[in-house]
């Protein structure tokens, strides 16, 4: 008799399962996907990611359902089959050294504005440009492809949001709060935008409004790493 294959168990600690859990309820309940939509990461390590799975409703995810795999997307453990973005994730994590987290959804009124062919106007919501930056967007590539991957790291070099043309959009962060408030703050902002452009014409920023809130948020960033940076070396 053919012996059943068992997967190996999930390694990740189980808070860190259940705050991907609950990141991805809350953008249910937000309305930022839908149905089958979306998938989330976090970075375990410098080798093992955990990803949401392939085929499941994200308000409906336990934290048994996750998936762990390893930094060149070799599955090591869960029951379940990655998300079928999971190069966008990993594409995410060798760009930027400094993310630990992925998010990738649908918001509407921010994936609106590629269907126009357009990105985020920049320089008309201070809070935007303070909590999330300026909004790249990638080119149209087929779902699930690896050119998704290729477009979205690009961008993130320099970018923590980042719209997909005709898709949706990704956003990153040093944690999983990070990249989950900037996906809320970029669907925010892009309703406020929506809302403006109703009642008139946008106003952009003068060049030195729009020069400090760059510099505020590039200090904070920067403080950010360097407490992080202080953390880790208490931690060594």
């Amino acid at each position: 008799m053919t012996p059943t294959h068992r997967p190996a168990r999930l390694t990740a600690p189980f808070p860190v399962r259940e705050a991907l859990v609950a990141a991805c309820c809350a953008l249910a309940e937000r309305g930022l996907l839908a149905g089958q939509d979306g998938n989330l990461s976090v970075r375990l390590d410098a080798d093992r990611v955990l990803v949401t799975p392939a085929g499941f409703a994200k308000g409906a995810l336990g934290a048994d359902d996750l998936v762990e795999v390893s930094a060149d997307g070799t599955h090591l453990a869960g029951r379940n089959q990655a998300t079928s973005e999971l190069g966008l994730h990993l594409a995410a994590y060798a760009a930027r050294h400094d993310v630990h987290a992925v998010v990738h959804a649908h918001p509407v009124h921010a994936t609106a504005f590629t269907l126009l062919g357009e990105g985020m106007p920049d320089g008309v919501l201070a809070e935007l440009m303070l909590t999330v930056g300026p909004v790249a967007l990638a080119p149209f590539a087929h779902p699930g492809t690896a050119e998704v991957g290729r477009g979205v790291a690009r961008l993130l070099v320099d970018h923590d949001a980042v719209l997909l043309a005709h898709h949706g959009a990704v956003t990153v962060g040093r944690h999983l709060q990070d990249a989950l408030f900037a996906m809320e703050s970029l669907e925010h902002g892009a309703r406020m935008i929506h809302a403006a452009r109703q009642l008139g014409r946008l106003v952009t920023l003068g060049d030195a409004a729009q020069q400090a809130l760059r510099a505020a948020r590039r200090g904070a960033r920067m403080n950010a790493a360097s407490g992080a940076a202080i953390t880790e070396r208490t931690n060594d």
